[in-house]
């Protein structure tokens, strides 16, 4: 086969490569956003018909041949290496799979979001159990086909979100973030006995409607091109792109809570942002978007180290107060910032505050351990869930909607995944005090002039998609890799 030939065969499946997880990237988000809860079964129907079609699509004859000619030809850029890499990856991971099975967990995912999300309004883990059960089980098989010696049945999943990253090396990483953290919470819960931080203000009757207006243009001050981007609702806020020019995030607004959409929606902003500073000869690539760990340092940079500050609220706090002026009118900044930056230990993930949030994940962490090792079953998830609740954080969930039903990453068999929200905590506080040495972060928030902090951070990380992973990234940026001290040093200062 000549030069031109595989070039062009490899192109030609990069081109349909694209398209087919484009279309089911489409459905994932109508699935979430607009789909009507009759829909469900017939769509996961074509959607299994579409994945197992990816799946064929790196099982045809010669691909491994192509991948290897690309991989060591002499005239081909390092871009088209680094894509080729990354397709053998992803074939081989598929195709450790028979395509039946990969099928029928694709359908089984694709309908059980819609289950997890009835089951969570309804407070009734027990009609979900049967349905978990069945993805872990499939997971798990998938795992020992995919298993490498010296790799747990867990590793082979946490690999998949943020390469690298074993067992192991979180089992360590999380002890070193209990060590610095918990007594932390232990000297904050004493503080609050003696005088809580008031905070009634946030959850009076904030009209829907305005929360849209106000996010909306949060999400537009932040630095979200609405040009190239959507924003709507569901259930669990995301964020899902087809390319760098249709980017998708959502938010969850409650009438009774006026932080958490705002939060929300400043995290999903950080992906988004991430995803619109792809650079383009990656985007819609195997190489666009990011690895999990290094996406999530985004957005918890964004929602954290800039909206959580006194700076970044100084030009704005005005027009919040405007917006909801019967709630907020006499509600002062001051007030406000500690308001939002209070340390509470609570059930809720996504509505914990900087302190406790990993612990939250630990909680998680341990958990996936168990059920991928056999050590836990699915029966006793949500004991376990509210033991270990009590363990960590001191709180029991009231309901299973607000407890283990409360994520929706395990319906749509995402085991692995947690641990890169507490990855890019880290790697937030990393980036921010080695971006602090180099600018003035809190005078350009003053300003309003996030334009430069965007432009830092899509120089160093967002134009490199998924081409670096977290490591990588961290060396050439701060001259070493990933360090949890910045993390716990950052909440020991805030919360001391």
């Amino acid at each position: 086969m000549e030069k031109c030939d595989f070039e062009k065969v490899f192109f030609d499946f990069l081109e349909r490569e694209n398209a087919l997880r484009t279309a089911l990237t489409l459905f994932d988000w109508d699935n979430e956003t607009l789909a009507p809860e009759a829909a469900g079964e017939r769509t996961a129907k074509a959607y299994g018909v579409l994945s197992a079609a990816y799946r064929e699509l790196f099982a045809q004859d010669g691909l491994e041949e192509i991948f290897a000619k690309v991989k060591d030809g002499r005239d081909v850029s390092s871009l088209e290496r680094a894509l080729a890499r990354r397709a053998e990856r992803e074939r081989k991971k598929l195709l450790a799979i028979p395509k039946e099975e990969y099928r029928r967990f694709s359908e089984l995912t694709a309908g059980s979001v819609q289950k997890w999300s009835l089951a969570k309004k309804q407070n009734d883990f027990a009609s979900f159990a049967p349905v978990l059960e069945e993805i872990l089980d499939m997971q798990k098989r998938f795992a020992s086909y995919r298993a490498e010696a010296g790799r747990t049945p867990y590793d082979v999943f946490l690999s998949d979100y943020e390469e690298g990253f074993t067992q192991e090396k979180l089992d360590s990483f999380f002890e070193e973030l209990k060590k610095g953290i918990l007594p932390l919470v232990a000297e904050v819960v004493r503080r609050n006995k003696e005088r809580s931080v008031s905070c009634d203000f946030l959850f009076q009757n904030y009209d829907v409607e305005k929360q849209r207006h106000w996010n909306k243009w949060l999400a537009a001050y932040l630095g979200f091109q609405f040009s190239r981007g959507v924003f709507s609702e569901s259930e669990h806020p995301f964020t899902t792109s087809l390319h760098r020019d249709d980017v998708r995030i959502t938010t969850h607004y409650y009438q009774n809570n006026l932080e958490s959409a705002i939060f929300s929606t400043i995290h999903e902003t950080g992906h988004g942002i991430f995803e619109q500073g792809n650079a383009e000869e990656l985007t819609g690539t195997l190489l666009g978007g990011g690895t999990c760990g290094v996406h999530e340092s985004q957005s918890r940079f964004y929602e954290n180290m800039l909206g959580r500050s006194k700076a970044f609220w100084e030009p704005i706090y005005g027009r919040l107060q405007r917006t909801f002026s019967e709630q907020m009118g006499r509600i002062s900044l001051d007030a406000f910032i500690r308001a939002i930056n209070r340390s509470e230990p609570g059930p809720v993930r996504t509505e914990a505050d900087e302190l406790t949030y990993c612990l939250h994940i630990i909680v998680r962490y341990e958990l996936e351990k168990g059920l991928m090792d056999g050590e836990l079953s699915v029966r006793d998830l949500e004991g376990e869930w509210n033991r270990l609740y009590g363990e960590y954080l001191g709180v029991t969930p009231k309901t299973a909607g607000e407890g283990v039903l409360q994520d929706i990453h395990w319906a749509m068999g995402e085991f692995g995944y947690f641990p890169s929200y507490a990855l890019g905590n880290a790697m937030a506080a990393q980036l921010y005090a080695h971006m602090d040495r180099e600018m003035n972060v809190e005078e350009l928030l003053r300003k309003g002039d996030l334009d430069r902090i965007s432009g830092y951070l899509r120089e160093r990380v967002h134009r490199f998609g998924a081409s670096k992973g977290m490591e990588e990234l961290l060396l050439e940026i701060t001259g070493e890799g990933l360090n949890a001290e910045y993390y716990i040093e950052y909440l020991r200062k805030k919360h001391k």
